[in-house]
Parts: C-alpha cells; structure tokens; sequence
C-alpha cells in the first residue's frame, strides 16, 4: 500500500480525540452563537444562488463524472500537466509527503535571497505545516487572506475550510488586530469596513516589498499547463501577479483534464462555497511570460496520503473534493462543536472521511464517529461524494475494542441460530416491566443509551404473529 501522510508534521491529527474535544467546544456558548450565525448565514446564500440554476443536478452529476475519470487516470494527466507547465517556463516538483514538501519549498525560498513570503489561502500549506517549516528556517510568512491572516495574528488554527476564522465574531478580531498588528490604530472599531481598511493597509507594504509568494490552487488543466486560484479578496491576484517568484503547492488530485472540465468547476464552486454566481477574482496562469508577472514559477505536486486514498475503491472518492465547504455548512454537528475539535485543517464531514485516509485510519480513529449520517453533507456536495457511505466504510476499518468484538460475535452466533434468537427476544420482552428504565443498557454498555433509548420490545414477536396465522 502507499505511504499515508507522516506523523509530527502538518496539521492532519489532533491533540485529543474527537469527543473529547467536543464537549470542550460545547461548553463555549460564544463559539456556538458564531457557527450558528455565519452558517445559516451562508446557507442562505448558497441555497438562493442554486436555486436560480436550472441544470444544477446535471452540474453535480458532470463534476463527479470528471473526478471519476481524473482519479482513473491520474498519472496520465500529472506527467501531461508537467510537460505543458515545463514547456511555459515553470519547473516542477514532485513531493511524496509533507516533509519532502517544506524541503523543497523551504530550499526555493532560501536560493531567492529572501526572508519573508506572502502566502495566498492554501489548504495544503495547511496540511503540511509549511508555516512553521518557513519559521524554523528563518523566513516569515505573512498570510494575506483576511481571515488567514487573523487567524496567524491569533496565535491560532483554521476552523473552517472556507472561512478559516469563522469561530471568531467582530469583536475578538478587533481584540486581535489592537494585540497583534503592527502600526494598528488604536481607535479601531469593530465595523467591518474598519477592519478591513486596517488589514489593507498592513498588507500593502507587504505586498509591494516582498519578491516571493507561495500560493496553492483550485485547479490545474492538463492540456495546457494553467493553474487557477479563485477567491473574494483580490490578496490572491496580489501575491500571484507582484512577486519575483511564485512557488504553488499542490494536491496531486486538483488536475482536471480540459477546459472544458474547468468551465463545470467554475459554475459549482462559488455557488456551493460562498453563495456566489462567480468568483470575485478568478485568476489563471500558464508558465512564466516574459515582463508580465513572476519570472520563476515553481509547481510542487503533493502526494502527502492521496495514493493511499486513492488505492481504496470506495476511500477514493474523498479525492473528488473541490474544498467547496457546503458539507460543514449543513452539518449539524460541525455547527455545535466548530472545526479545532476534528484536530484537522480539514474540519466537518469531509474532514471525518478525508483525513483518517490521509494519516491511516488508526491515528484518526474517532472522526469517522462524527457524524450523525443524516445524510445533509451528501445532499449539499456539489460533486456528489456519498459521504454518509464514507463514513460507515471507514468505521468498518477503524480499531475496535475487544469487548466490542467479542459482543458483535455473540450477537451474530445468536442471529444465526433461530432457538437462541427466539429465547433472546422472549427475554427482551422482560425490560417492558421496568417501563423506561428498562430501555437503557447495564455498564459497559451504557455508554450507548446514555443519550438515546432502546427501542421498547413489542407485545408480540413477528415469530409468534405468524405462528398464529
């Protein structure tokens, strides 16, 4: 099997399992008045601007078709998408894991002469560390996202995929900004536009005097080379068009073959993700061309567990993600416990099926678990990843406990012999003489109908109705 994503580096594993750590987020009702608020608020949006599109299943319907056929050929379409970016004038690299990654960039950055990099919103610089890796090495790295950057100027982590500091209200930004940034008014309010206007002019200066800038992407087409980075902000044209040097890392699975393939990703995307009919910047770049933007571009491609995602049949599908964050938007449990309780960069329920296929299931054991299976996360995915179906399959993989073994295979002997299933469910019947109390379960396995009841038994078994008949 592929090599999963290594340990002690990168943000793919938590500090403590999930149940632990949501309850801690549970207990903070501030942090649930803001999910609650920016996640409705987000639905709405998103749900308004779908509704106007007549073909959105057949969109859905298309996007999943074009991961399908990418995943099927991917080392076809990689080695095409690295010939046509090296004959534009860029150079690429390939990165097995996270480590290999922040080498390389790290490298790039050092053979520059420069000690500062502007960073677009990435979620695979996330994922493998690259922050901290630049820090260890000497070189700063100013994110430029808003909401990146509060959460950098925040000794903080992302909790959202989309809206990185969504835990965060108006307030507790204004609190960071008078903290954390340089040269801030002291007078600041907490108005958006004030905020704003006060991370504008921290950035400006950045942007103008920093020679290097590492981004990700959204997508890259096979036949011609170009990569595309969508967002809101304008920050990402910034980094992507001023500096000397463009370095972009890259999740191998972000290829698409055509662009024509792009045109259905450019329709789903800001509908699904920030309830946009387009992307206020959407910008695209083939190589390097002489006197118009960065002069060396630098493509590094990031295995870092996607060949292990990628050999499980089922797992694989998890791939098809295009980072769109519909599912955490609709996702009961992510709106009550937020992001940092998964202990990924990648939260809510694609977070659940994504990063225990990543790291290997064992070391992200508990995230399969949450999740109600309600099924909200698969109705929203605007290519159509059958999460709910991720999931069951990933607890199937997971480490269970012995005891739980050993009561699994009791159960199944019993199902299999039809006098033992018949006494178990004449006994069962004995619980209805306890009235609700009977319908929880002794230790130890209380645990389960510590928040929900057994079904009552009914008076008469379906055996003993059709005996009768």
């Amino acid at each position: 099997m592929p090599a999963t994503a290594p340990g002690g580096v990168g943000q793919l594993r938590g500090e403590e399992p999930f149940p632990a750590a949501a309850r801690r987020a549970l207990a903070d009702a501030q942090l649930r008045r803001n999910l609650g608020h920016a996640t409705a608020t987000i639905r709405a949006k998103s749900g308004a601007v779908i509704a106007e599109v007549p073909d959105w299943e057949q969109l859905r319907a298309a996007g999943s078709a074009i991961k399908a056929d990418v995943l099927a050929r991917l080392p076809e379409l990689l080695e095409q998408l690295e010939a046509r970016v090296t004959a534009a004038g860029g150079v690429v690299h390939w990165a097995a894991d996270a480590n290999e990654a922040n080498r390389i960039v790290t490298d790039l950055v050092r053979a520059t002469g420069s000690d500062r990099v502007i960073k677009v919103k990435s979620m695979a610089t996330q994922e493998i560390g690259l922050n901290e890796a630049l820090e260890a090495a000497g070189i700063i790295p100013v994110e430029t996202d808003l909401a990146e950057l509060i959460v950098q100027l925040g000794d903080d982590r992302p909790s959202h995929i989309l809206v990185p500091a969504i835990h965060r209200n108006r307030a507790e930004i204004r609190e960071i900004f008078l903290r954390a940034m340089p040269g801030v008014d002291r007078a600041l309010t907490d108005e958006p536009a004030d905020l704003a206007a006060a991370a504008r002019r921290f950035l400006r200066q950045t942007f103008l005097s920093t020679s290097v800038a590492v981004s990700g992407a959204n997508f890259a087409v096979a036949e011609t080379g170009t990569l595309a980075v969508v967002e809101s902000e304008g920050n990402g044209r910034m980094c992507l068009t001023l500096p000397e040097t463009l370095i972009t890392v890259m999740g191998v699975e972000k290829v698409v073959p055509t662009w024509r393939d792009l045109e259905v990703f450019l329709q789903l995307l800001p509908r699904a993700s920030t309830g946009e009919r387009m992307n206020p910047y959407t910008s695209m770049w083939t190589g390097v061309t002489p006197g118009d933007g960065p002069q060396a571009f630098h493509l590094v491609l990031l295995d870092n567990g996607r060949s292990a995602v990628l050999a499980d049949g089922v797992g694989r599908q998890a791939l098809h993600c295009i980072r769109c964050s519909a599912c955490l938007n609709v996702c009961p449990v992510y709106e009550r416990t937020g992001g940092h309780a998964y202990g990924s960069v990648y939260p809510g329920p694609i977070g659940a099926v994504l990063s225990p296929q990543l790291t290997g299931v064992a070391d992200n054991a508990s995230l399969p678990y949450a999740s109600s299976l309600c099924g909200a996360c698969y109705d929203a995915c605007p290519v159509k990843i059958n999460i709910p179906e991720l999931l069951v399959h990933l607890r199937d993989q997971v480490p269970h406990p012995r005891g739980e073994s050993v009561a699994m295979a009791a159960a199944a002997y019993t199902m299999d012999h039809p006098a033992l299933f018949a006494a178990a469910q004449r006994a069962a019947r004995l619980s209805r003489l306890a009235g609700r109390r009977g319908r929880g379960l002794p230790p130890p396995l209380s645990g389960w109908t510590a928040g929900r009841d057994l079904p009552e038994p009914p008076v008469e078994t379906f055996r003993e109705w059709w005996a009768k008949r």
